[in-house]
């Protein structure tokens, strides 16, 4: 049995337990906590070294008592499990992404757009005090989106912050490696949509009189100018693309394609081979250089360079809201407006069928017009006379 004696100011617990004499101090004044302590202490020792009780006396009696009222049971105190981090996750998350690049798995560019909104992220979990994965809920992640949204329209070419899609995405892919590892329960994060997706704008190609105009102003931009509009490729597969991926045997221009890894053999138009033969002959490159080059420093053109300069065309030429995408915009309505079927042209640019379909298709006139031509031709199903027996019937009483 075990008592409690108050040895001037403090109480403590004495008493036998077994054949073992019990006599330490429970740091206390208050008799109420000292009986809590007292009942605690007889539990923990009656249930043995497992006993749950342990933890909760830990900060409840002085450190040597703790000590010595274990000892006599065999309690060890395991190890403190610190709470798993954003930045636990962040780090984890990072290494997988290196070892995919390595691994060819990843583009380094697309793990730069990554590194954005995870930074993105941490500097919202940073204004909000919050850094544990436990206190990440989907409400958090919604006050994130929001919080991301009117970041985004502060800048001036925000495009309605169509780009949080992407933000979810990433933000989603993170959190899922961490339900991987066992780092979280479950992933907090709802995707946006597919990102890219905007049915409410689809395809931006250019008008004919915008591409006069570009090729007009265009000067020392001729090169990207013609590459951008009759390969269809995407600007970071322009930047890329090397001279051992042209063909002037074969007039054509094959390469894998960076963004989805699909094999693309695109014939080249006849005033792209023109200038094409034209820039090799006077720079004489090797067949792993880059076919597009700075025009003012003569290195390898940069996808964000890229950018800057077809704006500078656009400005230049007087058409709004030039870049790079637009023109592969452009190949592909082009090529569905000459007739080219559907599967041929997505084999050109290194998309599915159902992808060409859903962006490009339902933004061209042409097609539009081609199908009301049609409906207003007088052929169809309704053309085809309809041959029953009333019918039948009918001509005989006739005859």
């Amino acid at each position: 049995m075990l008592g409690l004696r108050k040895r001037g100011r403090v109480y403590w617990l004495e008493g036998r337990i077994g054949t073992r004499r019990i006599q330490t101090t429970l740091g206390t004044k208050s008799h109420d906590a000292a009986v809590l302590a007292k009942n605690r202490i007889e539990r923990a020792l009656a249930e043995g070294a497992s006993s749950e009780e342990w933890p909760r006396l830990r900060g409840l009696v002085p450190k040597t008592a703790f000590s010595n009222l274990a000892a006599i049971v065999g309690y060890t105190e395991q190890p403190q499990i610190r709470p798993q981090t954003w930045a636990d996750l962040k780090a984890a998350f990072a290494a997988e992404a290196e070892r995919r690049i390595a691994l060819g798995r990843l583009r380094g560019s697309t793990w730069t757009r990554y590194q954005h909104t995870l930074s993105e992220f941490t500097e919202f979990l940073s204004s909000r005090a919050l850094s544990e994965l436990a206190q990440l809920s989907r409400v958090v992640v919604d006050e994130f989106k929001t919080w991301r949204v009117a970041r985004i329209k502060q800048k001036r070419q925000s495009r309605e912050a169509r780009s949080l899609a992407l933000d979810a995405a990433i933000l989603h892919r993170a959190f899922s490696y961490g339900v991987e590892l066992e780092m979280i329960v479950r992933n907090p994060v709802r995707l946006e949509g597919r990102p890219g997706e905007a049915p409410e704008c689809g395809a931006q190609p250019f008008k004919a009189e915008d591409l006069s105009k570009l090729s007009a102003a265009a000067g020392l931009d001729s090169l990207a100018f013609l590459l951008l509009r009759w390969t269809g490729l995407r600007g970071s597969d322009v930047v890329t693309l090397r001279w051992s991926e042209v063909d002037f045997r074969a007039a054509e221009i094959s390469r894998i394609t960076l963004k989805r890894r699909k094999r693309v053999v695109i014939p080249m138009h006849s005033e792209l081979q023109f200038v094409l033969e034209a820039e090799f002959d006077r720079r004489q490159p090797s067949s792993d250089a880059h076919v597009l080059v700075n025009p003012s420093t003569g290195k390898p053109m940069t996808r964000p360079r890229l950018y800057e300069r077809i704006r500078a065309l656009g400005r230049r030429a007087g058409v709004a809201d030039a870049h790079p995408h637009r023109f592969r915009d452009t190949f592909c309505v082009d090529m569905l407006a000459r007739g080219i079927n559907p599967y041929s042209v997505a084999r050109l640019v290194g998309i599915t069928v159902d992808i060409l379909e859903r962006h490009y298709a339902p933004f061209i006139p042409e097609l539009r017009e081609r199908v009301r031509r049609a409906l207003d031709s007088g052929e169809g199903l309704e053309a085809t006379p309809r041959q029953n027996a009333d019918s039948r019937e009918r001509k005989e009483r006739i005859q």
